[in-house]
């Protein structure tokens, strides 16, 4: 079992945008994030994506290659969280309940909006999407246990 924590919360109003920072949000069930990109969609598998801020660490340390969250474009960065061990799991953000569903694997798309490298050192570790099971409020420093 683990009990880790939210850091931070980034959203895009519009495909392309840069990523914002939040301190808080409404999570929607089978919607998304409030004023973000993907919310009504019709993506609710991947309404919300997450990333640990270990894997954006390692990164730096293995690849020499330093990405920020609001870079890697994921909504949450986690602490303390094994994202790649919870997909098929629900987990809570919060008051929010989450199913995780695939690993959210980095693409030319995010190579390009940032730097070459970014592919190969985040492979494995570019986090979860995951849909959202029961709504409510997500803030930063919220607790992230399993369900």
């Amino acid at each position: 079992m683990f009990e880790g924590r939210l850091l931070a919360i980034g959203i895009c109003k519009n495909d392309g945008d840069d990523v914002v920072s939040m301190s808080e949000i409404e999570a929607v069930a089978n919607v998304g994030l409030s004023g973000d990109r993907y919310a009504e969609k019709s993506k609710p598998k991947s309404a919300i994506t997450l990333i640990e801020i270990e894997a954006l660490q390692a990164a730096k340390r293995d690849y020499d290659f330093e990405i920020s969250h609001l870079a890697s474009r994921r909504n949450l960065l986690t602490e303390s969280v094994p994202l790649n061990h919870l997909i098929d799991r629900e987990f809570t953000v919060g008051e929010v309940r989450l199913r995780g569903v695939e690993l959210c694997e980095p693409c030319g798309y995010l190579e390009k909006k940032t730097a070459k490298g970014a592919i190969k050192a985040l492979l494995h570790r570019g986090g979860l999407r995951a849909e959202i099971v029961e709504s409510g409020k997500i803030s930063v420093g919220d607790k992230v246990c399993p369900v």
